[in-house]
């Protein structure tokens, strides 16, 4: 018999694609042959500003409305973050009153600075300034296009002319900031040099050293020089090799904050950022889960939960990840996608079975450490195959990494749902539930009917009006909001307790934060209960259709979903509360 032919070079043929090639030109690298920055190390968190609030809320479809954008204002506070780019202030009255109610509402505290940005015209930074009046710490960020193509085609203008842009800006910050602004503002300047990708570096620095002139960094007065990848043109490593020639030209560097604002054009800004760190970047500047024009802003997250995946405190807080995420769809409409680094619903399940028996022996093999250390497996390294972090570390339970086998069928189950019964489960929700059934099919066997699916779901999730045994303490009577003077919502409920007819009464923020106030308040349940998330919509159209409520709930140590329906909303909100909470003490 014949041995198979060995595969060579030579035997895989590609071939031209045809595409139109010559219309575009190589990246200019550049010439360092000396280039230290490969043998240095990251080993702390650089300065991070996020730009949530202007570079991210400016490419959305729909702006965040004031009450969004302070939610995410009062989120990246939490989470640590003590520079904020709030806005673009002379760009509109919405984002000016915004600027202008964080500093009356006294909503900044007060280790964190906030940031505005200007373009570099008198009537647009004296508004800008005037926005920062009776703020404790402030930046005013500065810009202008340097590129040839902006100077051709834009400015119409040679290099002069655009140095002189930047100078003349950079004079008026200070004129207005002296005019406007008293002692209460510690005040700072950042210059970006737009389309740096795109800038002669010789221009670059010329144009950094003209600003500087003006400003006079010195002892107690830095400037903060962003460098910005408007649009990302190279590798990342050439990105570090222009910060590095940056950093070893520049005049005053210490006194400069030397700031890398990423975009994601070709897929490599956190390459990029990562890179320009170990180029000698002082800051980082991006948005949460890489919002941002066109493909994004550098994705903040990832940033952070790479660094603490190699042991440095990024100084920022992801120990409740989903929560995070949570008020970030909230805030920009949009959805983290499931495969998304640390916090989509999938990146810590594994499908693959070698992968599963890996990730089950890692698990044991931390287990029977810690038994022998005689000490907790919460004090060990990490060290579990495919998991590059510990979920528990962000908030996560281990139920989507160990229960794998139970993601199959999943979508049969949603779709089954959907089309018998108008029921369109939330995305974590067809993973709770596909684990039932999953384990009902694994206990009998055999291939379950619409009928059956059906009857597990009602039997899981939906409570019944007689409070029948097995399926918990409350059944919901009647319920009754109206509004209190402060614009709170009173709710009164008739429900069956324990077969008993009582009656409940609660205050809060909506019908829901109003019933769980109510359960709280009079004993009926005897743990705290969170809102995680929230899902409605109608079953059919028309007079007499029905709504369905999904509500993600944290009873006590427990996260689990609830499911309400009725003709009314809030009802149907209400007894998904109380499914939930049924569920808990069964």
């Amino acid at each position: 018999m014949k041995k198979p032919t060995p595969q060579t070079n030579a035997t895989v043929t590609q071939r031209p694609s045809g595409m139109p090639t010559h219309r575009y030109r190589p990246f200019e690298w550049v010439d360092i042959p000396d280039r230290t920055w490969p043998n240095n190390r990251v080993t702390k968190a650089p300065r991070w500003l996020s730009t949530d609030l202007r570079d991210g809320n400016q490419a959305l479809i729909d702006p965040m409305s004031p009450v969004r954008k302070r939610a995410m204002f009062d989120l990246l506070v939490k989470m640590g973050y003590k520079e904020i780019e709030v806005g673009f202030p002379s760009s509109g009255q919405t984002d000016f009153d915004f600027v202008r109610s964080i500093i009356e509402e006294d909503a900044i505290p007060d280790d964190v600075t906030i940031s505005v940005l200007t373009q570099a015209r008198e009537e647009l930074i004296e508004r800008t300034v005037e926005s920062l009046v009776g703020a404790r710490r402030a930046t005013v960020h500065l810009y202008n296009a340097t590129a040839p193509t902006f100077r051709r085609v834009v400015f119409r203008g040679g290099r002069d002319a655009v140095r002189g842009i930047a100078v003349d800006g950079t004079r008026m910050v200070m004129e207005y900031a002296e005019k406007l602004l008293d002692d209460r503002t510690t005040f700072g300047y950042q210059y970006s040099p737009e389309i740096f990708t795109d800038t002669e570096l010789d221009f670059a620095l010329e144009i950094c050293e003209s600003v500087m002139d003006v400003w006079q960094p010195g002892e107690g007065r830095e400037i903060i020089l962003n460098l910005p990848a408007t649009v990302e043109r190279s590798t990342p490593s050439t990105h570090a090799d222009r910060f590095e020639w940056m950093g070893r030209h520049l005049s005053r560097r210490e006194f400069v904050c030397l700031s890398v604002h990423p975009h994601n054009d070709r897929g490599t800004a956190v390459a990029a950022a990562e890179l320009a760190l170990m180029a000698g970047a002082d800051r980082i500047e991006g948005c949460l889960f890489g919002q941002g024009e066109r493909t994004g802003n550098v994705d903040l997250v990832t940033l952070g939960m790479n660094l603490f995946s190699q042991g440095i405190d990024p100084q920022i807080d992801f120990s409740q990840i989903d929560e995070i995420r949570r008020t970030w769809e909230y805030c920009n409409q949009m959805e983290v996608p499931p495969r998304h680094p640390y916090v989509g619903d999938l990146v810590y399940t594994a499908f693959s079975g070698s992968h599963q028996d890996a990730i089950k022996k890692g698990f044991d093999a931390m287990a029977d450490q810690a038994k022998a250390a005689n000490t907790s497996v919460d004090e060990l390294p990490w060290d579990v195959p495919y998991l590059p972090i510990d979920p528990k570390d962000v908030g996560r339970s281990y139920e989507a990494v160990i229960r794998v086998n139970s993601q199959s069928g999943k979508g049969g189950v949603a779709y089954v749902l959907k089309t018998e019964h108008a029921l369109d489960l939330p995305r974590r929700m067809q993973v709770e539930f596909s684990k039932i059934i999953q384990e009902r099919t694994d206990a009998e066997g055999g291939e379950l009917s619409p009928a059956a699916i059906w009857g597990i779901f009602s039997d899981e999730y939906l409570p019944q009006e007689t409070g029948a045994p097995g399926w918990g303490r409350i059944a919901l009577r009647d319920a009754h909001t109206t509004s209190t003077r402060d614009g709170e919502d009173a709710l009164t409920v008739e429900a069956l307790v324990d077969g008993a007819e009582t009656t409940l009464t609660g205050t809060g923020n909506g019908p829901i934060a109003a019933f769980f106030d109510a359960l709280a308040g009079t004993g009926v349940v005897d743990t705290d209960i969170r809102l995680l998330d929230y899902v409605e919509h109608t079953m059919s159209e028309g007079a007499g259709s029905q709504a369905a409520a999904y509500i993600e709930c944290a009873v006590g140590d427990r996260v689990l979903w609830g499911v309400g329906i009725d003709a009314n909303i809030v009802r149907a909100s209400l007894k998904a509360v109380v499914s939930a909470v049924n569920r808990a003490a069964r």
